[in-house]
C-alpha cells in the first residue's frame, strides 16, 4: 500500500506515521528527514543541500525528486510506503506520478486552534530528534527524552504567531494539491478536532481506510 499523508505543520504526520510503519511494516519516508540525513552524512549532495538551507532558499523540485526516486528504488519499498512532506504543489505531484502509482492519500484535518495549543506544547530532543507534546505524549522524565536521554526544548517556529503564518502559508498552496487528489478519487479525509486525543485512535482510523482501499483493488 503506497501512502501520502497530507496535512498542515503539527497536524502530526510524523507522529501517525512512525506508528503505521510500525503496524503496517511499510517504511515511513520523510523527504525532510532524507535531506537532513544527506547533509549530516557529508555526501556531495548533502554539501549542495547545505547551502541552500544554509541560504535559506528551497531546495529544487529537481533535485528533491531525484532523492525520492533513489528511495522508492530500495528493497523494504516494494510491499509500500508511507509518503510524509511529499508532494507540496501540483508539479511535486504529477512527477510523483511518473515514479509510482499512489493508492491512498489520507489528508489530516485539524482546526487551526487545536494546532497552535498542539505545537506549542511540543518538545523535541536536541541528540536525537524525538518528538514529545506537553498534552499528549509527555515523556517519562520532565525535559528528558525517553530514548537518549538528551534534552527536550521547544522550537522557535513554534511559537504562536509563527505557527498562525505557517499555517496561513500552508492552507494557500497546498489546497490546489488537495483539489488535484480529491479530484483523482484518492483522497480520503480524516478529521481530528481533540488536541488530547490518544495517536493511536486516530491511527486505527487511517488503517481502517487503509484496510478499505485495498480491499477494493
Amino acid at each position: 500500500m503506497r501512502v501520502v499523508l497530507l496535512g498542515p505543520p503539527g497536524a502530526g504526520k510524523g507522529t501517525y506515521a512512525s506508528r503505521l510503519k510500525r503496524r503496517l511494516g511499510i517504511p515511513h519516508i520523510s523527504t525532510g528527514d532524507m535531506v537532513r540525513d544527506e547533509i549530516k552524512a557529508e555526501t556531495e549532495l548533502g554539501r549542495t543541500l547545505k547551502e541552500y538551507a544554509d541560504e535559506g532558499r528551497l531546495v529544487p523540485d529537481e533535485i528533491i525528486i531525484n532523492l525520492l526516486r533513489r528511495r522508492l528504488e530500495e528493497p523494504d519499498c516494494k510491499g509500500g510506503f508511507i509518503l510524509d512532506g511529499f508532494p507540496r504543489t501540483i508539479p511535486q505531484a504529477e512527477a510523483l506520478d511518473k515514479i509510482t502509482e499512489i493508492d491512498v492519500v489520507i489528508n489530516l484535518n485539524v482546526p487551526d486552534d487545536v494546532i497552535v495549543q498542539r505545537l506549542s506544547n511540543r518538545l523535541v530532543c536536541r541528540r536525537c530528534g524525538a518528538i514529545y507534546n506537553r498534552l499528549t505524549l509527555k515523556p517519562k522524565r520532565d525535559m528528558i527524552c525517553d530514548i537518549c536521554g538528551g534534552e527536550l526544548y521547544t522550537r522557535e517556529d513554534d511559537k504562536p504567531e509563527v505557527i498562525r503564518e505557517r499555517l496561513r502559508v500552508y492552507r494557500e498552496r497546498t489546497q490546489p494539491l488537495i483539489d488535484y487528489y480529491r479530484r483523482r478519487g484518492v483522497l480520503r479525509d480524516v478529521h481530528c478536532n481533540d488536541p488530547t486525543i490518544d495517536p493511536e485512535i486516530v491511527v486505527d482510523e487511517i488503517i481502517s481506510i487503509i484496510k478499505r482501499e485495498t480491499e477494493k483493488t
